[in-house]
């Protein structure tokens, strides 16, 4: 089943193309246009910051922070997928907050955090296995991890391979590796499981 996740193509990429240039076009005449773009990509891009940063609020942060950008950099945007070009810098948001350490959650914000995780009762099959595959993504080099999170955000892999400024074979490539890499980590962990049951 996972492996359906990664590699399934999106069906609906062009169509959402033609939507995004005519809507990209509209918001570079009029920034109140920007609203039907945010309403679609909101969701997307803040479950793509929160699986990259791990917390709620700087999820939304990093959310807020991506479409202030696009929205300024919006008169210098050219044809091409508009997606690929906003989870581009998504993913350079995410990669600076990393790296000027605003990931960093205080010792004390860290006492005060309520537990995530769902209680007992919500937990099913499907939390065990997300709560699975994100373990395993720690596992991945950050190049197979970037891309394994970009394939769950539903991007296609020509999207990924402009977000991340690869080509679509080393894009295909690196993917490829990333799910070789899922199937024995899950593998190994299952076993692992099993073992102490």
């Amino acid at each position: 089943m996972r492996d359906t996740l990664l590699m399934r193509p999106r069906e609906d990429a062009t169509a959402t193309e033609v939507d995004d240039a005519d809507l990209v076009v509209r918001a570079q005449l009029d920034p109140r246009a920007f609203a039907p773009l945010y309403a679609r990509y909101a969701d997307p891009v803040y479950r793509y910051c929160y699986r990259r940063l791990g917390h709620p609020d700087a999820a939304a942060d990093a959310t807020s922070l991506v479409f202030a950008k696009a929205l300024a950099a919006l008169p210098r945007y050219h044809a091409g997928s508009f997606r690929s070009w906003l989870f581009a810098i998504a993913h350079n948001t995410v990669v600076d907050g990393l790296r000027d350490g605003r990931g960093d959650v205080q010792l004390d914000d860290a006492l005060e955090r309520v537990d995530p995780a769902p209680t007992p009762e919500e937990l099913s099959l499907a939390a065990d296995d997300a709560r699975e595959l994100r373990a395993a993504l720690t596992r991945l080099t950050a190049d197979q991890r970037h891309v394994v999170e970009l394939r769950l955000a539903g991007l296609t892999d020509q999207e990924i391979a402009e977000t991340l400024g690869r080509s679509l074979a080393a894009t295909r490539m690196l993917q490829v590796r990333a799910v070789a890499r899922l199937r024995l980590v899950l593998g190994g962990s299952r076993a692992q499981g099993e073992a102490h049951v």
